[in-house]
């Protein structure tokens, strides 16, 4: 992993940047495109499990030339096709994804950029997806908006036009991904993350899935401890040390899972910017727990 220029910009394994401060997307959007990358597209990405349609709060103030996208009908299969069985948020078809990303304005080679409100925990479903898409370049906003406007950057109010349509092509598979029938097999022989808070891992609330615990064999580590205060990841030789803490090695493979398959993504990134090649269970713990023939455990 290298880190480039003042800001310390991480790379991926393509050489593409995975997080972007607010000085260089304010350049990007002022020269219409990065100076490494295409033209740059904007994605506000904002949603909250108590607040799933973040459009309310999009339209009070978002990043100038942004396009809303709605995690819940967008990102993930929509609410009235899925089924318990398939978890909360599905992965979407691969051509209604297409069909968004070009509402959206998205062509070929585009430089997309994600932020959300929280810290990337939702942002980051858009950067996973995307990237599994296909797309190349992908970025997301270290430190979300609050980082944005903490700089001395502007606003926009109101809804926004819909852009011109773009003709980006699709199609999954740029990622690895754990199905469910793979899952405890995956457990078995490298390390599962579970993303979500400790006290759903150990079962001791469970607001939201059927059934309290965890994936047997998974092990804890929240994702919201590898961001600081203020919502930025944690240098790469931070989280490497601190994936290394639970048992992620270079030998082994290394996925990891949450509720959804929202924040899990957000895990995805914090492991790709340790130097690791991270897969993703889309299912989650919404998933599997809704398949009683499946195993959970409890406890640390």
């Amino acid at each position: 992993m290298a880190r480039l220029s003042g800001y310390g910009r991480f790379m991926s394994e393509a050489d593409r940047p995975i997080l972007t401060a607010p000085a260089e997307l304010e350049t990007a959007l002022r020269d219409g495109r990065y100076a490494d990358g295409g033209p740059v597209r904007v994605l506000d990405v904002r949603w909250r499990l108590d607040q799933p349609d973040g459009r309310a709060d999009f339209e009070l103030g978002h990043i100038p030339g942004a396009v809303y996208v709605d995690l819940d009908t967008e990102l993930a299969l929509p609410p009235e096709q899925r089924r318990p069985a398939d978890g909360r948020h599905p992965l979407p078809a691969v051509e209604v994804l297409q069909q968004a990303a070009r509402a959206w304005g998205l062509d070929a080679g585009d430089t997309v950029v994600v932020y959300d409100d929280l810290k990337n925990l939702s942002s980051a479903r858009a950067w996973w997806l995307l990237r599994h898409a296909g797309v190349a370049d992908v970025r997301l906003l270290d430190g979300s908006l609050r980082a944005w406007t903490s700089a001395g950057n502007p606003l926009e109010t109101g809804p926004t036009d819909a852009p011109t349509p773009g003709s980006v092509t699709l199609a999954y598979g740029a990622l690895p991904v754990i199905p469910l029938d793979g899952v405890l097999e995956f457990a078995a022989s490298g390390t599962l993350l579970d993303a979500r808070a400790a006290d759903r891992y150990r079962g001791e609330v469970e607001p939201v899935d059927p059934r309290p615990g965890h994936i047997p064999g998974a092990v804890s580590a929240p994702t919201t401890e590898n961001v600081d205060a203020a919502g930025r990841f944690l240098t790469p030789s931070e989280l490497r040390a601190r994936f290394a803490a639970v048992g992620v090695t270079d030998a082994a493979p290394v996925g990891a899972y949450c509720g959804s398959g929202v924040t899990a993504a957000h895990e995805a990134v914090a492991l790709t910017l340790a130097g690791f090649e991270p897969a993703l269970f889309p299912g989650s713990y919404s998933q599997w727990s809704n398949h009683p023939e499946l195993p959970v455990a409890l406890g640390a």
